[in-house]
């Protein structure tokens, strides 16, 4: 059963109501309406969610790898509270003191070369943003994407979107290539190294951008690590050639750090762990935990300058909510007071690789795992030598059933999982405690037995 120990009181009669207007009004993202029954869940404190029941969840998913300083933090509640009772929301076009100094502490980490900040409500139309800024920047319309990639669900976001939830939304925007990126594990070109993947994949995109005419390309789009699509760390230089490509060709480089920034690989921003420096960068998640909706575009000082005088087309009413941009200002606050960078990088160092790699050698159904700080991927396979994986891609129904097992292992255990296709991500907030950390590895641990039962010849 999942944890119930200091659960907070049941209350079934809650239960009940909120299922059943749920149910019957909320209409569900990425769902099959009557196929699927939400958790209503009445709170939250740190690392740890739980339902009107009574039964507690330790949260490996961050919901979303939104809430990196977890539920209900007393700073980011309190910030919120106060701007309320302040000014509780104003026009963007108007200056607004919370908005200024987040902007200024945004574009101060992001690196020298970056001066203005473009708020947005979320991370799809940050991308969307972006996009249009480097369209007008450059006067060219093409966009090059990697196929292991999610950018957002609005137009361009989603066909910059290289996974399945892209197929049923076309046709959209019609000038959007993609491209595939490094997979060390499953590597496209057949690479026996990770140096190797990184010159053939780069080899790949250089094709890539002359076939379809460096003058037409204006950005090109990359998750500085592939979330959702796999945990994708890219290898040694990658990321260095991308950037040396585009400076070629005079394209835009876009760094979609949506869910890696804030913290959660133990950087403000990942690229920083790379050694390299894009035009642009979408934020959004971690920027304040999603304890209201906030988003955005850091601009290279040379993109920003292009609009000194000539007026640029897009905007949002929300853009820069107080609100949001308060909670925003106090997880800068918190990050910096309680260490949370160093903190991240320690705990997915000492703790969260190592014993990874100790799950990897107990179960054979864990081809690989990889990722750092507080992001990790475990890939499950059928069979390690042919590297067959567990659940086909796309999979769904029967197909899906053996990651749906250890979710639903989890689960019982008292851990919420992040699962996609034949991965287990590993995501927690980024204010988990190490005894929490611990005890979700041990439940993930233990579920994956239910994943070794699907092997051939394993009873």
């Amino acid at each position: 059963m999942a944890d119930t120990t200091s659960r907070p009181g049941t209350d079934l009669d809650a239960d009940t109501r909120v299922r059943a207007d749920d149910r019957a009004h909320v209409f569900h993202s990425w769902s099959a309406q009557a196929l699927i029954d939400p958790l209503p869940v009445a709170g939250g404190e740190g690392a740890t969610f739980w339902d009107h029941r009574g039964n507690r969840y330790l949260d490996f998913s961050s919901q979303l790898v939104n809430l990196n300083l977890g539920h209900q933090h007393p700073d980011l509640v309190a910030a919120i509270q106060r701007q309320a009772g302040q000014l509780a929301t104003i026009q963007p076009s108007m200056a607004n003191d919370v908005r200024g100094e987040l902007a200024r502490r945004i574009a101060g980490v992001a690196g020298s070369g970056f001066s203005k900040v473009f708020f947005t409500n979320g991370g799809a139309d940050a991308n969307e943003n972006a996009v249009r800024l480097a369209r007008l920047v450059t006067g060219r319309r093409k966009v090059l994407s990697m196929y292991r990639s999610y950018h957002g669900s609005t137009s361009t976001a989603i066909s910059l979107t290289g996974d399945p939830r892209r197929w049923p939304n076309e046709p959209a925007d019609g000038s959007v290539v993609h491209f595939f990126g490094p997979y060390p594990y499953r590597s496209p070109f057949h690479a026996s190294s990770p140096d190797e993947e990184t010159r053939r994949a780069l080899e790949h995109l250089e094709q890539t951008i002359i076939l379809e005419g460096a003058s037409t390309i204006g950005a090109i789009i990359i998750e500085t690590i592939v979330g959702t699509n796999g945990v994708l760390v890219p290898p040694p230089g990658y990321l260095a050639g991308v950037r040396a490509l585009c400076d070629t060709h005079g394209i835009v480089f876009i760094a979609d750090e949506v869910m890696v920034g804030f913290g959660r690989v133990g950087e403000w921003f990942a690229f920083h762990a790379f050694d390299v420096e894009p035009d642009l960068i979408t934020f959004a998640k971690g920027v304040n935990s999603g304890y209201v909706p906030l988003g955005g575009v850091v601009i290279s000082e040379r993109i920003a300058a292009h609009f000194d005088t000539i007026p640029f087309p897009g905007g949002l009413t929300y853009s820069g909510h107080p609100l949001a941009c308060a909670a925003g200002v106090a997880t800068f606050d918190v990050v910096e007071r309680d260490g949370i960078l160093a903190r991240v990088r320690d705990l997915g160092e000492r703790v969260v690789e190592p014993r990874l790699h100790r799950i990897a050698d107990r179960h054979p159904s864990v081809g690989d795992i990889r990722g750092r700080g507080l992001f990790w991927a475990i890939e499950l396979v059928r069979d390690r030598e042919t590297r067959d994986p567990l659940v086909p891609f796309d999979a769904s129904g029967d197909a899906a059933a053996p990651v749906a097992a250890v979710a639903a292992a989890c689960r019982e255990a008292g851990l919420w999982p992040f699962t996609h296709v034949n991965r287990i991500h590993v995501a927690p907030p980024l204010v988990i405690s190490e005894q929490d950390l611990d005890r979700g590895l041990d439940i993930i641990d233990d579920a994956l037995f239910a994943a070794d039962a699907h092997l051939p010849g394993v009873r």
